[in-house]
């Protein structure tokens, strides 16, 4: 299959932006589909790419186009197929990077699904190859009687692959989760795993979040023909639609828990009889989780949440997960039987790697062991979560753990940084527009309230240190020698950082 055969298939709809006469007839060798802001290392050679184009912004859209195509045009990409559902249109710094690179690009309209662009592609590329090697007759209709009655991707890998004893091959999520893999298929660590996704073949399925979606992944290609790989993924999307609708019901059961936990007091019993329709024990350890995406991506904390859980409960174990929504929108977890902090930690910046755009901020509290305490446990989670959010770098994904908050200057992050502006605006009054008593006022703090250590850090004599001292209790109305005053100054000159 050539690039123009691919833009003159009309049922896709696409729009050619911009190629050379030459370029068209390049053959097409695989499809690609990512949403990294630099996607070299998943672009093999002569692969179309698909992208939603959700790593690019308007504030420094040049810059980000720049650094996506070029990283095509190293890696010797076909051509570009970019959505127009996320921005409405492709960005013209996306059009002109492509000129500039040599990069044929056209546009995918909003309403195209990228499933159907794949599978043109697969079909295409193999078409005779695909004709002559499709899954066997009886095991396409098992296979589809299995994803009716509900199978799991285990069984449905193990049946795809029956007749074909040395495949190796796996079902991952963009987490380098292992869902289900062949009898024959070694494990593969969750890190490495991660970066396989862009050999692997996309499972489209509706409904499922960016962090949850499963890819086929063969190592050795030839160990399957591509029109089977395609099909089984076919028959993964239905098996994964019919999780998503399964766990609908799972979901409201977690709101309902969720409900309870946002209200302080709550009957024990009815906490406990929340537990337990959710599948959760009567008893803990539990570890509650909180997460949210930034305002651009909103609501896309539950589909983290759940991947971060499916990774803390591994299959075959006794712990137990829930993952819902509380009553203003946070997406919320509750994770019973055991769930490391460090394992946690581990495994979110996986997680969000899924999608780099978006930031994803998380927060988690103390172990509890009843469940009268997870009212407690989630109080502290989302005070985590709010030090997260305030301490994550522009973009930055950042999971913070409660027990973690020991000094003053953390603890602080945890507060809105309203609070934290119009407490240090309050406490240090003048002073603030005043640099260089500022300055001496956390010198004298930081050296202990020590003058001759202050005086000697700022090269001043010491009267001057007493001087200013008093200069400094004069506009604060606070008196230095006691250490609540201290504090309470200290804490004011901490919030002024945070909140500069």
């Amino acid at each position: 299959m050539h690039v123009e055969h691919l833009l003159q298939d009309e049922s896709l709809g696409l729009r050619l932006l911009w190629a050379e006469d030459a370029q068209l007839a390049r053959e097409i060798s695989g499809v690609t589909v990512t949403d990294l802001e630099d996607p070299a290392r998943f672009v093999r050679r002569d692969e179309v790419v698909l992208s939603g184009l959700v790593w690019w912004s308007a504030e420094d859209g040049p810059a980000r186009a720049e650094r996506f195509v070029s990283a095509l045009r190293g890696a010797g990409a076909a051509a570009l197929l970019a959505g127009e559902e996320t921005h409405g249109s492709v960005p013209d710094d996306l059009v002109e990077a492509c000129v500039r690179h040599g990069v044929p690009v056209a546009a995918v309209p909003a309403h195209i699904m990228f499933r159907a662009i794949t599978d043109t592609v697969y079909l295409g590329r193999w078409g005779e190859l695909s004709r002559r090697h499709p899954l066997p007759e009886n095991v396409r209709g098992r296979l589809s009687r299995m994803a009716a009655q509900g199978a799991g991707p285990e069984a449905i890998v193990a049946t795809a692959f029956a007749h074909l004893e040395r495949a190796v091959a796996y079902v991952l999520t963009p987490s380098g989760r292992m869902v289900a893999a062949t009898p024959v298929a070694s494990a593969i660590p969750v890190e490495k795993a991660a970066g396989l996704l862009g050999e692997a073949v996309p499972v489209d399925a509706d409904g499922v979040s960016p962090y949850e979606r499963w890819h086929l992944y063969l190592p050795d290609p030839d160990d399957a023909p591509p029109r089977m790989v395609h099909e089984l993924a076919s028959v993964l999307g239905r098996c994964q639609e019919a999780r998503v609708r399964a766990r609908a019901e799972e979901r409201q059961t977690a709101d309902e828990l969720g409900a309870l936990l946002a209200v302080p007091g709550v009957d024990g019993a009815a906490v406990v009889a929340a537990l337990r329709a959710c599948g959760l024990p009567d008893d803990g350890p539990y570890r509650v989780l909180v997460a949210e995406t930034g305002a651009r991506r909103a609501g896309l904390g539950e589909g983290a949440l759940a991947e971060v859980v499916a990774h803390a409960v591994p299959g075959g174990t006794a712990v137990a997960g829930a993952v819902g929504r509380l009553p203003d929108g946070v997406a919320f977890a509750v994770v019973a039987g055991g769930a490391e902090a460090d394992a946690l930690h581990e495994v979110w910046p996986l997680v969000a790697g899924a999608e780099p755009a978006v930031p994803l901020y998380g927060g988690t509290g103390a172990p509890v062991d009843t469940a009268q305490a997870l009212n407690g446990a989630l109080a502290e989670a989302r005070y985590a979560l709010a030090s997260a959010r305030s301490t994550a770098a522009a973009g930055g994904s950042v999971l913070t753990d409660a027990a973690t908050l020991t000094g003053l200057d953390a603890l602080l992050t945890g507060v809105p940084a309203e609070v934290r502006t119009a407490y240090s605006r309050t406490v240090l009054g003048e002073l603030r527009s005043n640099a260089v008593l500022l300055e001496t006022l956390e010198t004298f703090l930081a050296c202990d309230g020590s003058w001759a250590r202050t005086a000697e850090a700022l090269h001043l004599h010491v009267n001057s240190v007493h001087y200013r001292i008093g200069r400094i209790e004069h506009f604060t109305g606070r008196d230095l020698s006691r250490l609540y005053d201290r504090l309470d100054l200290w804490a004011a000159l901490l919030c002024r950082t945070d909140s500069a």
